[in-house]
């Protein structure tokens, strides 16, 4: 399921490139300086340093606790699923970071504020870094990883990822096509990792 949901992630992605331009000017001029504060307020939250930060301090922390030997089957629960992430969190983000050195895209407020728009595919520039979001893989990856481990609140795991996800396009930070393309890249990288890694500790419909 996971698979097919992030093909049609990646597939509605690529059909957002045709309404991308307008609609970030439509939320640039409706977005106000209260809601831009608000929503720059959580965006960060699916950050990619933020969360590699806590999966390295839960495998310290699982190590302090195997080696006191404290709850056994919880350790290697902690450890199997934070390394499970950093893999998932590894291998999207080299395929992402790929594509946004080869498309090459300037990213939405390049637009509104120098009226700098399009892709330079083959640029390798910095400055056309927008294609596809980073936070939004990052995001879903770790959707992905909290399903595996309380799957019966799979609903509010992908909703707020879907919600901090869609913060990237209301802030203009990205096009609507990079956040979905960027959560297709996280949610089929997670799930390849989970299943041909980690197989013991993944849901069946994943």
């Amino acid at each position: 399921m996971l698979l097919w949901a992030g093909f049609v992630s990646i597939l509605l992605g690529l059909l957002a490139l045709v309404i991308d331009r307008p609609l970030t000017h439509f939320i640039y001029d409706h977005v106000n300086a209260r809601a831009h504060k608000a929503l720059d307020c959580v965006t960060h939250y699916a950050k990619a340093g933020h969360w590699l930060a806590a999966a390295v301090l839960a495998l310290i922390v699982a190590a302090a606790m195997r080696h006191f030997n404290v709850l056994p089957d919880q350790v290697a629960q902690l450890i199997n699923y934070s390394l499970a992430f950093i893999a998932s969190l590894t291998l999207g983000s080299t395929i992402l970071h790929v594509i946004k050195l080869v498309i090459g895209r300037r990213r939405p407020r390049d637009d509104m504020e120098m009226g700098l728009y399009g892709f330079m595919p083959l640029a390798f520039n910095s400055d056309y870094n927008s294609f596809p979001s980073g936070h939004a893989l990052t995001i879903c990856c770790v959707a992905v990883i909290f399903t595996c481990v309380w799957p019966m609140w799979w609903p509010l795991w992908f909703g707020i990822a879907a919600a901090l996800a869609v913060t990237r396009a209301l802030l203009t930070a990205h096009f609507l096509s990079d956040v979905l393309i960027g959560a297709g890249i996280g949610l089929i990288a997670a799930r390849e990792v989970l299943l041909l890694g980690f197989p013991g500790f993944t849901p069946g419909w994943f």
